[in-house]
């Protein structure tokens, strides 16, 4: 007896704990008491709550039927289903028609099975969960936006257009971006082109005859072949080779021209770019050039475009130091060469090699996202009719050009996590240097003169050699 009265009591012990337990576990029981009820009714969704009256009870009503469901136990119990988070009213009216009580009744997102699911998925990250009105609210700190996205897309499961970010992320949050353009270009270029004049008197009458393949310097060119002067030749003749001679009363000049041309361009430039992650940052070393752009009324304004080195990038911390960037990079400078001349105007052309791509790397990792190799060959050769065929002497009416380009460029980013330094960690380039003084100047011919003493000369003391301006994780 002692035994089943034991294992009653038990029961009866795990009943009052099951319908008395906190909101975020089961249902829990609310007691009216003469007339009003001891607090208000919090029912997670998809959860149910008992509600007990000391006064027996005739009639039941909910305000909202989509918040929450009511059905009658017995003339003193009710039992509610929260259904979807919000607030309504539950009305007790007793057997003589009277109002008992209003019980205020606010259904929540189940908060215990989303910091669950929250637990699971993002395991290690310190985030609170808290309830405001019939909505979600986040806060603590958390790794990386990427985490903080996920954690953000659970809570609309159980909260849609309901939660509020109030999260925080940790770590380091600014990225310098080390961009290099480097660019080579070669250009080789050779020609050969002659000119023949023949001039005398014979067969009674004067005798005159020019001709040659280098159409720029054969009217100039011709008489002064006679007269044993290259004046005439081209101003782009490297080398020029004029011989002649007598044939009786006949004068025969020749005159050849060769021009062989080689060049080399190097382009280089390092810019480097801080800015915080998901924020944009722009840089431009370089300047602005006019041009005219015409209005109405025969107006004309002018428009500023940019050229130099031009960088655009957003970065994005993903995860730890995974960084994505979207990124756009232009290497631009003036080009006489394809300009036009309208109206009084005189405008110059561009030349512009620009990228525009997003990758993702981590923290000191480097990508090659842009590559150009480009390879241009002309190759012309003009005669004489008839006379170019002629073996041997034909060489003598015919002319040849041939020119060779090559362009190479490559385009280097790699992104750093950084943080900022104090300022006096920090060296400037004019730290090194000071005007001079008068006797520096005038005695020793000094433009500038290095401190040696103080914090300046321990600045010019420093090797320039590494980073500048942050401090590299």
């Amino acid at each position: 007896m002692a035994q089943n009265g034991f294992l009653k009591a038990a029961l009866v012990g795990l009943t009052i704990a099951l319908t008395t337990g906190p909101v975020a576990g089961q249902a829990e029981t609310l007691r009216v008491v003469s007339g009003a009820p001891t607090s208000a009714l919090h029912i997670p969704m998809n959860r149910a709550v008992v509600v007990e009256s000391d006064t027996p009870f005739a009639e039941l009503s909910i305000a909202n039927p989509n918040i929450a469901d009511i059905s009658s136990l017995s003339d003193r119990s009710i039992y509610v289903l929260g259904k979807e988070p919000g607030r309504t009213t539950l009305t007790l009216i007793g057997a003589d028609g009277r109002l008992i009580t209003n019980v205020e009744v606010q259904v929540t997102p189940d908060l215990a099975e989303f910091k669950e699911r929250l637990q699971q998925v993002l395991p290690g990250e310190h985030i609170e969960v808290r309830s405001a009105n019939d909505g979600i609210v986040l806060s603590g700190t958390v790794s990386s936006i990427a985490r903080m996205d996920r954690a953000l897309e659970l809570a609309q499961r159980y909260a849609p257009e309901r939660v509020s970010n109030l999260m925080s992320v940790g770590g380091t949050q600014q990225v310098m971006l080390k961009v290099r353009f480097a660019e080579m270009q070669r250009s080789v270029s050779k020609s050969l082109s002659s000119s023949i004049a023949v001039q005398g008197s014979t067969l009674g009458g004067d005798l005159g005859l020019s001709g040659g393949t280098n159409s720029a310097s054969t009217a100039a060119g011709q008489g002064s072949t006679l007269t044993g002067s290259i004046g005439g030749a081209s101003a782009d003749a490297n080398g020029a080779f004029l011989f002649g001679f007598n044939a009786g009363a006949v004068e025969v000049g020749i005159l050849l021209e060769a021009l062989e041309s080689k060049g080399v361009v190097r382009t280089l430039a390092e810019p480097n770019l801080t800015a915080l992650s998901g924020q944009e940052a722009s840089f431009l070393a370089g300047g602005e050039y006019p041009i005219p752009v015409a209005q109405d009324n025969n107006t004309v304004t002018i428009e500023y475009k940019p050229f130099g080195v031009e960088l655009n990038f957003i970065p994005r911390v993903i995860d730890g130091d995974v960084i994505n960037l979207e990124l756009s990079a232009a290497v631009s400078s003036i080009d006489p060469s394809n300009g036009f001349t309208q109206g009084g105007f005189t405008v110059d052309a561009f030349r512009r090699r620009e990228t525009s791509t997003t990758v993702e790397m981590r923290d000191g990792e480097s990508f090659a996202i842009a590559g150009l190799l480009s390879d241009d060959f002309t190759d012309l050769s003009g005669q004489v009719p008839w006379l170019g065929d002629v073996p041997v002497l034909g060489a003598l009416f015919r002319s040849a050009e041939y020119s060779r380009q090559q362009t190479e460029l490559v385009i280097i980013v790699t992104p750093h996590l950084v943080t900022p330094t104090r300022g006096e960690a920090l060296a400037l380039p004019t730290d090194r240097v000071r005007p001079p003084s008068e006797r520096d100047l005038f005695l020793f011919g000094r433009v500038t003169s290095t401190p040696t003493t103080g914090g300046a000369g321990e600045v010019a003391r420093q090797d320039f050699s590494g980073s500048y301006g942050y401090v590299m994780d």
